[in-house]
């Protein structure tokens, strides 16, 4: 039984990682060149497989401390990495150098990320228990009637996080930066 639990679990983060990749990749090319190619998106994100894998391994790791530390601290952690995926898939990084990426774009708009996974979270979480009251009748069916009916929103969560990196590269973009000091007095 251990043994099948853990295969489950590799598949599903394997799984997980493919299809968020290939929707991030998808999302970018639809938003900087109007169109996407599923197979395109495909073969990207089999070539960044490690680091989605690595990312997503590490932010499940920190995160879940956070929330063992009183919740809150995985909360900021949470927040803090929510741009990980878009940031390998669209700049072409490693894992590491996507965890500080994201935590510069996510700086100075905490609040606004929060309100924006709660919104999606929330939205993916109501669709699953609609599906789970809609197959109530089948009994321990109705399980996977909501888990089919969350697979169908699921890809918004990533493609959401797209637009909004693209919007904090935007505004990073406009911030402007801080004036070169002065030269010394001697």
């Amino acid at each position: 039984m251990l043994a099948i639990v853990f295969i489950m679990g590799i598949t599903s983060w394997i799984i997980s990682a493919v299809v968020n990749g290939v929707c991030v990749k998808c999302a970018a090319d639809l938003i900087e060149k109007g169109k996407a190619s599923l197979t395109e998106a495909f073969n990207f994100t089999v070539y960044k497989l490690v680091s989605l894998l690595v990312v997503a391994l590490i932010t499940v790791i920190l995160i879940g401390l956070g929330f063992l530390a009183l919740i809150v601290p995985g909360i900021i952690l949470l927040i803090m990495f929510s741009l990980v995926v878009p940031a390998i898939m669209i700049e072409d990084i490693g894992a590491l150098d996507s965890l500080s990426r994201s935590r510069r774009l996510v700086s100075y708009r905490w609040l606004k990320t929060f309100a924006l996974l709660l919104i999606v979270y929330l939205a993916v979480i109501f669709v699953s228990y609609i599906g789970n009251l809609i197959g109530q009748p089948l009994g321990p069916l109705s399980i996977l009637v909501g888990s089919v009916a969350a697979a169908f929103v699921q890809p918004i969560i990533p493609i959401a996080l797209t637009v909004y990196y693209y919007a904090m590269v935007a505004k990073e973009a406009k911030r402007v930066p801080p004036p070169p000091p002065p030269p010394p007095p001697f």
